[in-house]
């Protein structure tokens, strides 16, 4: 483990995997992730073998051995902690985020705050665009607040799930019986973070080119055809609202990914090689 303080005092773990002089990626995890989740290492390590990149595998504030910054959630708090990070890196690197860490690293790169980012991959973020699907209800925000002040971190669990992400109650109910649940219980406090970068695009409407005009650096939007039709239509939309922008959707994903289908195309998409393996052709935006 290495760590670095921002400017703003915030203590960033992270775990540097060393492959290759490819360039470096830093992992952006979603909601209740962590650096230690199976899949951000196997990811970091497939990245680091396969495609000689460099890798910083780094626990968002809050999470795992990063610091926190308790009731303070703001988007442009956690786009700091990743110019830290870049500048750490060596002052350039790729960014590869998985859900609402998709959403950051998009917003990022939007808001010109971090010099460096080379390229983006963005795995499902979830954004909303219209209500054909699940649309979380107004007072998601305010309630997730209350919650983790109270310290009341099973009830963080199933609020946030079923009304900010949509799962069903008795999907929730199942996960109480598995051992990730401890670990979920550990990052609740953290998903106001999560609601701060996706809340204004999850409101059912369509995205707008204006907001993102400033991801101006190559991005994959990822997508499963296996995931939700949710995540597959916000795919499609992100896609085309970015200037620079290819979405590729991927045979047999879902949003718990399949590591040997999503690292391939992701690290041939970050070191300009070509990837192997079944997916449907890519659209350009």
């Amino acid at each position: 483990m290495e760590t670095i303080t921002t400017p703003a005092g915030i203590e960033i773990a992270f775990d540097r995997y060393r492959g290759g002089d490819a360039g470096t990626v830093i992992m952006i995890g979603g909601a209740f992730s962590f650096r230690k989740f199976p899949k951000m290492e196997e990811i970091s390590r497939a990245l680091a073998d396969a495609h000689r990149l460099t890798v910083l595998n780094y626990d968002r504030r809050g999470r795992g051995d990063s610091t926190d910054s308790p009731g303070v959630y703001d988007v442009d708090n956690e786009i700091d902690d990743l110019a830290a990070l870049v500048e750490a890196a060596g002052g350039s690197a790729s960014l590869f985020g998985w859900s609402s860490g998709a959403g950051l690293a998009l917003r990022a790169a939007a808001s010109g705050r971090v010099p460096g980012i080379t390229h983006v991959v963005a795995f499902e973020p979830p954004f909303v665009v219209d209500h054909e699907n699940f649309v979380p209800g107004a007072e998601v925000g305010a309630r997730l607040h209350e919650l983790i002040a109270d310290g009341r971190r099973a009830k963080v669990v199933r609020f946030f799930m079923t009304r900010a992400m949509g799962m069903p109650r008795w999907v929730v109910a199942l996960m109480r019986v598995t051992p990730m649940w401890k670990d979920l219980l550990a990052t609740s406090g953290t998903t106001a973070h999560d609601w701060a970068i996706m809340e204004p695009f999850m409101r059912g409407e369509a995205l707008m080119a204006a907001d993102w005009a400033g991801v101006t650096v190559p991005t994959l939007v990822i997508s499963g055809a296996k995931s939700d039709a949710l995540l597959r239509t916000a795919a499609r939309a992100i896609t085309a609202a970015l200037p620079n922008a290819t979405h590729l959707e991927i045979a047999g994903l879902s949003h718990n990914p399949k590591v040997k289908l999503i690292a391939p195309h992701a690290g041939a998409f970050l070191t300009g090689t070509t990837a192997h393996g079944d997916s449907v052709a890519p659209e350009h935006a």
